[in-house]
């Protein structure tokens, strides 16, 4: 493959955007290839060179870059009127009513625009609802690029994570290991009458995949029931994704009091949602006193794409597909993991998916997760298996970003350019596409 063009344009770009990128994820070694633009489950990058493409925008994608004709339809129609108005439109409502009636925890919703901005929303909302400061946060989970939970560290000796937030911030925010009950249990007996919520995401999905432990997010509903504090789930990867129309809660049956939602909500546009239970998410203003607002919330073309993707959703085949898609993915790879790397662990659910650089392997492989991680505690891979961010950090991720990504690059498969982030099918992936993207996973591992 030939990066000529990738790299002129990374050369102009180094001028003018800070890394020669607007998010540092999009950044590899040597240097990123830039898109030219995407056809179904492909992106085609300014030197002609064609991949499959399981990155999908970082999640949003649920139909690759091909949409259904009803979803494009939609999307010309609504920027045809106009681009936004400063007022209200039917289509938010419409998007709002059809949250509401899919998603268990939704009573009502805020749309406001990225996830961060709902993941600081809903922070600000579960400090003024409680009159609490505390927010518990899963180590290695992802919450956006805001203050309260960029934090590392566990205890009483906790930091931010990056330079530029004040270490009075990180003062209010208790990060725990996501699956370890024991250490949520004795948060909340130290720190139970100050916590404002729990934020957590019901399957860390920005650092590898890791799914919940048996009985582990009951264990936070009953915590934070008995102890006046708010459960909220951050699924801004997982939300109509995992589990279909009713998300990961509905998945694992778990109803959160508040829910931030992103990514698929928009329909590929920009978005971010706070849903919850109305009592709750009527405290932002103007009904009541938690201030949220925002110029671009509630966009019309986005509202207008959002429910277009997930109305269509509603009424065919779309989960299936994926989900199918996502277990022989997943199924192949860990045929593949067995027989070449059988210390890498396969990870996923629905149509997530991802290979864990983990360094043991287990003894036997008789009996392991066909089609992805479950957390069973008969496998033999359960004590071996990631658990938590720590866990994941502890794999081998240099061989992951500088051999691995690059390897299945040059063999016309697009991933994630780091161990953490999740990958994903979409809709318009074919099964020949599973079975060339096997056949690269071969070659490379």
């Amino acid at each position: 493959m030939t990066s000529d063009e990738s790299r002129r344009l990374y050369d102009r770009a180094l001028s003018v955007l800070p890394g020669g990128v607007n998010s540092s994820v999009r950044a590899t070694m040597p240097y990123p290839f830039f898109v030219q633009s995407g056809d179904g489950g492909h992106v085609v990058d300014a030197d002609g060179n064609r991949y499959v493409d399981y990155v999908n925008g970082y999640g949003p994608l649920l139909y690759g870059h091909s949409p259904p004709e009803a979803v494009q339809a939609a999307i010309q129609r609504h920027a045809s009127q106009g681009p936004m108005y400063g007022a209200p439109t039917e289509i938010e409502v419409e998007h709002a009513e059809f949250v509401a009636r899919h998603v268990p925890s939704v009573e009502m919703i805020r749309f406001v625009n990225s996830g961060t901005e709902a993941t600081v929303s809903a922070v600000r909302l579960a400090r003024g609802y409680t009159g609490r400061d505390k927010i518990v946060v899963m180590q290695g989970g992802y919450h956006g690029a805001q203050e309260s939970t960029l934090v590392e560290g566990e205890g009483d000796h906790v930091r931010p994570s990056t330079r530029g937030i004040p270490q009075s911030f990180a003062e209010h925010t208790i990060p725990v290991p996501f699956n370890d009950a024991d250490a949520i249990i004795e948060t909340f007996q130290e720190h139970g009458d100050e916590i404002a919520a729990v934020l957590t995401e019901p399957i860390l999905g920005n650092k590898g995949i890791v799914m919940p432990v048996d009985g582990y997010h009951e264990t936070l509903r009953d915590l934070c029931d008995d102890h006046g504090a708010l459960l909220i789930f951050d699924e801004v990867i997982t939300g109509f994704r995992v589990g279909g129309l009713q998300c990961a809660q509905g998945k694992f049956g778990v109803t959160p009091d508040v829910t931030t939602f992103g990514k698929i909500v928009g329909g590929g546009f920009p978005v971010g949602a706070i849903g919850g239970k109305a009592e709750i998410i009527e405290q932002f203003t103007p009904s009541g006193d938690v201030f949220q607002s925002g110029t671009f919330s509630g966009h019309p073309v986005t509202m207008a794409a959002g429910h277009a993707y997930l109305t269509y959703a509603a009424e065919n085949d779309v989960y299936e597909h994926v989900n199918a898609l996502g277990r022989r993915l997943r199924e192949g790879l860990t045929e593949i993991v067995a027989d070449q790397a059988p210390a890498y662990t396969v990870a996923g659910t629905d149509s997530m998916f991802k290979v864990l650089f983990t360094r043991d392997a287990p003894e036997s492989f008789e009996g392991h997760c066909e089609a992805g991680c479950e957390q069973r505690e008969e496998c033999p891979r359960y004590d071996l298996c990631p658990k938590n961010g720590a866990d994941v950090a502890a794999c081998d991720t240099e061989r992951w970003e500088r051999v691995f990504w690059q390897e299945m690059k040059d063999r016309g498969v697009f991933l994630t350019a780091n161990q953490f982030e999740s990958q994903f099918v979409s809709y318009a992936h074919t099964k020949e596409d599973v079975e060339e993207t096997l056949d690269a996973y071969r070659e490379a591992l």
